[in-house]
């Protein structure tokens, strides 16, 4: 069987990260394929399309089932074996992970030496990625009840932190700061040559249509924030005003305080 759905909110890779969490040990789930620009997905599966429909209700991503119908085994694709698909994923996710996490501690670092909420808002990006990472990870071969328990840990952790940027970002708009336009273009760059080796890694696999395909527009979204981060440098080097450097960290802490309430609503959802 298959069943096609649409998800009016999937417009970002987390989204279909969520998906895949929530239907992560559905037995009757035999593959997914995502057609992002178009917000579909088809699920292949066994047994009612219902059952599938009703684990994304929780997610409030939108998703409607447009049909389900029959078709061949011969006519479905050919899937890659669990331990085919386990052992690929695994040798991708844990040089994403080194390189996220790596980076997380050298721009938070910096960011308290270049006086930057910019730059530790992006470290924290950073760590939202290594976590993401750190997850699915910890989720190739285990349970869904070991997979929700792993991602509500990194949730509430990720909250944390996007709470404790912010407090950062208004700490430094009353009280004044001096950012470091050269630290802040210097750090931003070596964010971007990470994020451009997070695209290498999983660039002969981005075309599946499967879990490396988000991964890698994950990456892509991450380059854009690195650029910003450069560009607010130059604006601060040229203004000799630290807004530049406030507004770009106060944007980053948003993006993940709601990656962080993304992966909090699906635990809620699993746990009902």
């Amino acid at each position: 069987m298959v069943s096609e759905l649409m998800v009016s909110k999937m417009d970002c890779p987390s989204e279909e990260r969520l998906v895949r969490l929530a239907l992560a040990g559905e037995q009757s789930v035999e593959g997914l394929e995502f057609d992002m620009p178009n917000r579909a997905i088809k699920v292949f599966h066994q047994g009612n399309g219902q059952k599938i429909y009703a684990k994304l209700i929780p997610l409030g991503l939108g998703a409607k089932l447009e049909k389900t119908y029959q078709i061949q085994r011969q006519e479905a694709p050919a899937f890659e074996t669990e331990t085919e698909r386990n052992a690929k994923e695994a040798r991708s996710l844990t040089a994403l992970l080194i390189i996220n996490a790596v980076m997380f501690i050298v721009e938070l670092s910096a960011g308290w030496w270049a006086q930057s909420t910019g730059l530790i808002a992006d470290s924290l990006d950073m760590f939202a990625d290594a976590a993401v990472y750190s997850v699915a990870l910890f989720a190739v071969g285990k349970s869904t009840h070991r997979k929700v328990k792993a991602a509500h840990i990194s949730g509430y952790l990720q909250l944390l932190l996007g709470i404790g940027a912010l407090c950062e970002v208004v700490r430094r708009s009353i009280f004044g700061s001096e950012p470091v336009s050269l630290l802040m273009m210097g750090f931003g760059l070596i964010a971007l040559i990470a994020n451009i080796m997070c695209l290498w890694i999983i660039s002969k696999d981005k075309d599946r249509g499967a879990h490396m395909k988000a991964s890698w527009i994950f990456s892509v979204n991450d380059v854009i924030a690195n650029l910003g981060l450069i560009v607010a440098g130059i604006l601060v080097a040229v203004t000799k005003s630290p807004y530049p450097d406030l507004l770009v960290g106060f944007t980053i802490s948003v993006v993940v305080l709601h990656g962080a309430y993304r992966i909090l609503k699906l635990n809620r959802g699993q746990n009902s």
